[in-house]
């Protein structure tokens, strides 16, 4: 496996990769006018361009071979320090693999690279928002350390999740 920042050129197999990881865990939760809207709205191919192309945005990428198996997105400031007395939190946005792949070692080794970059940055927490009912990431960010600090909402169209906020001290 190889982890390796973001190009331009990853734009289109990183917003396909997003679509198929959202939708092989969530799609079955939303009325399908919703879901087109909120991946059209979050997995374009310009949605993801103007976050690989953003300051606040850093990406780490998984491939075997040519093939992207895997992604994580890093973001400061955080999207949810308001609900933390951390000093500099980084938020955690998104941390998919192809979902064929899950259980293979590719989350593990990008959230490695996910505690790394964020001690190396100087931040003091890591923040990420989890599905109420994700039981199999809870206990994966459970074995990093991360806890339940508050209970928050999640939209997409008409519909709220209820999702928890994760964060782990560095």
């Amino acid at each position: 496996m190889i982890l390796r920042p973001v190009s331009s050129s990853d734009v289109p197999a990183l917003a396909q990769l997003g679509r198929d990881s959202f939708c092989a865990a969530f799609e079955h939760l939303y009325r399908p006018e919703d879901l087109r809207n909120f991946l059209e709205e979050v997995y374009s191919e310009d949605a993801v361009r103007g976050e690989v192309e953003d300051d606040f945005c850093t990406h780490r990428l998984a491939f075997d071979g040519d093939a992207l198996t895997g992604f994580v997105k890093m973001r400061a400031p955080s999207w949810y320090a308001e609900y933390s007395d951390a000093a500099n939190p980084i938020a955690l946005g998104q941390l998919y693999t192809d979902p064929a792949r899950t259980g293979q070692g590719i989350g593990a080794a990008l959230m490695d690279w996910a505690l790394a970059y964020a001690r190396d940055e100087g931040h003091d927490a890591i923040q990420l928002s989890v599905w109420n009912e994700n039981y199999g990431a809870q206990r994966f960010y459970a074995r990093y350390g991360f806890a339940k600090i508050a209970d928050i909402d999640f939209w997409v169209g008409d519909h709220r999740d209820d999702e928890f906020l994760y964060e782990l001290r560095l």
